[in-house]
């Protein structure tokens, strides 16, 4: 069965009946038996039903994993795949037996057409001929983000170029063109080639080997602050025990996506586990939750329509298309761009740290919207188990902390308060550094044609920072290098960098970096942006409704 040889017509038919079919170094793989077990979710799989995701597998599973793919595979691709838009991003496909019906429905608007031909012969003016082909053609309408294989690419060696409802829209897509890579199969295919090629390097350069030794040096780290909040808790020091133990929840969080990323032993249970002690036990946050939203988040970075990362409402829009309310895939909700949205958006450069000082305790809600949901903790395979251990954590969290510190160690509410506030604000610089990444990066859809490099590299950018300040960001400051290699160690990626620039330069794709301080202001400045398109579109929306009321 391994060796069935598929067509692409025949993979789109599958799609149209349901199957969830991917592409993986020319092989076809049916995922659907795969879903329900999936560690990072369903949604991850979706977004790569009908594409090749050989770049997106290989970055984000282990060769373990990868091998275990094998069971899943139906067959081979007849020649180099091209890219269909999956369901879930709006992609329109069609069953093989739509082929037989729309010859017959040709078929009979050819004849129709002969006979009024031939019936109007004798006349002086005929009417002209009408075209059924071209009617079939016209009468079928896709948009840029929801082209099959019907769409005029097939007929093309140069991708069309995609297309926008809205000036702003299409000026930043040209931007993007013209500033990236052309998309033509050729280039991209070249840029696949070399990233393939600084993955192999990088693992002859032994980057994909994780230093345990970086690890003491952390487990001191987080004792001495945990020490340091405990022992100024005793002492009555409120304000500075807050502080010290927002500190070991900033740092906790660095090793806790090593390990949801299988970037510390690179053994999927082991690592989960040691996720779940950190992020549920000790930070009270859901690892189970982030995997899930994180991988959707590698995959589809940037996008505002799929991105969880980026869909913020009603507190921050990154791009104007969330004015017209739109609807997530991921939350399979629609993001109401409503009168609140519009007035807080038109201040979210002001608002921008303030609202980001409690992130954490959203988090918290999503923690646990997540744990009690019946549909997407993973009820089969190898990840079943996790959701009562995370659980167990939670309860385990909320009593070390809940009860045993806020409750029983603080003499007035005003210094529970105090504590709370401090403790969740020194959280503030993480948020702010994993936004920094993307929120003034590119969220432009380039269509499927892009290749996995491109994108990461045009929707992500990179912090400049001394080397001894490395501790602070994490290593998480390199983000551009993490989504193109999102299982390499963090302690590597200082040292993986100066391949990507290597490689930036071979394939002539910028690479972005800047500094803390100009990474802020371009953010804020983005924001800045935004926000004035908000106050844009409610003087266009006012002048509408005065034109129609007047009558015009």
């Amino acid at each position: 069965m391994k060796d069935t040889i598929f067509s692409r017509r025949q993979i789109e038919s599958l799609i149209a009946e349901g199957r969830s079919i991917v592409i993986f170094d020319g092989q076809v793989i049916k995922a659907d038996a795969w879903l329900p077990y999936h560690p990072g979710g369903k949604t991850a799989i979706l977004h790569m039903i009908g594409r090749d995701g050989t770049d997106e597998i290989r970055a984000l599973h282990s060769s373990e994993t990868q091998k275990y793919m094998q069971k899943y595979v139906i067959g081979r691709t007849d020649k180099e795949w091209r890219n269909f838009v999956p369901p879930i991003q709006g992609g329109q496909f069609r069953r093989l037996e739509e082929d037989v019906q729309e010859e017959e429905e040709e078929e009979a608007i050819l004849g129709g057409a002969e006979e009024s031909t031939s019936s109007s012969s004798s006349t002086t003016a005929p009417s002209p001929v009408f075209d059924p082909i071209d009617g079939l053609r016209r009468r079928r309408s896709f948009s840029a983000s929801s082209v099959s294989s019907v769409s005029l690419q097939e007929d093309h060696d140069e991708p069309t170029k995609p297309t926008s409802l809205d000036d702003i829209t299409a000026s930043q897509i040209e931007h993007d063109l013209a500033k990236y890579p052309s998309l033509s199969p050729a280039t991209q295919k070249r840029i696949t080639t070399k990233y393939r090629d600084l993955d192999l390097r990088l693992r002859a350069a032994g980057l994909y080997q994780c230093a345990y030794s970086t690890y003491a040096l952390e487990v001191f780290r987080y004792s001495l602050l945990f020490a340091a909040f405990v022992f100024c808790l005793r002492h009555g020091q409120y304000a500075l025990s807050g502080a010290f133990l927002g500190l070991f929840w900033h740092q906790l969080v660095f090793s806790a996506h090593d390990a949801g990323h299988m970037g510390i032993t690179h053994n999927y249970q082991t690592d989960t586990c040691i996720g779940i002690f950190i992020a549920d036990f000790l930070g009270g946050l859901s690892i189970g939750w982030w995997k899930r939203s994180h991988n959707v988040h590698h995959i589809v970075t940037n996008l505002p329509e799929h991105d969880p990362d980026s869909q913020l409402m009603p507190f921050f829009a990154i791009s104007h298309r969330f004015f017209s309310s739109l609807r997530s895939t991921y939350y399979d909700a629609a993001m109401d761009f409503d009168a609140f949205s519009q007035f807080v958006l038109k201040y979210q450069h002001w608002t921008y740290y303030p609202i980001l000082a409690f992130g954490r305790f959203n988090l918290y809600v999503l923690s646990w919207h997540y744990l009690l949901s019946t549909t997407q903790v993973p009820r089969k395979g190898a990840a079943r188990f996790h959701r009562y251990i995370e659980i167990v954590g939670q309860v385990f969290f909320w009593y070390w902390f809940g009860y045993l510190t806020l409750y029983k160690s603080f003499p007035t509410i005003w210094s529970r308060v105090v504590f709370v506030l401090i403790s969740h604000m020194m959280t503030a610089p993480l948020h702010v550094q994993i936004t920094l990444s993307h929120f003034a990066m590119s969220t432009s859809d380039l269509g499927v044609e892009e290749s996995f490099p491109q994108r990461m590299l045009r929707t992500t950018m990179d912090v400049d920072c001394p080397q001894w300040l490395d501790f602070i960001h994490g290593g998480l400051q390199f983000q551009a290098v993490h989504h193109l290699f999102p299982r390499l160690p963090r302690h590597n990626l200082r040292a993986a960098q100066k391949y990507v620039k290597e490689f930036c330069e071979e394939v002539d794709i910028p690479y972005t970096i800047y500094g803390f301080g100009q990474g802020n202001v371009e953010v804020i400045g983005h924001l800045a942006e935004v926000a004035k398109q908000v106050e844009i579109f409610e003087e266009c929306r006012r002048h509408a409704a005065k034109e129609l009321i007047e009558g015009h």
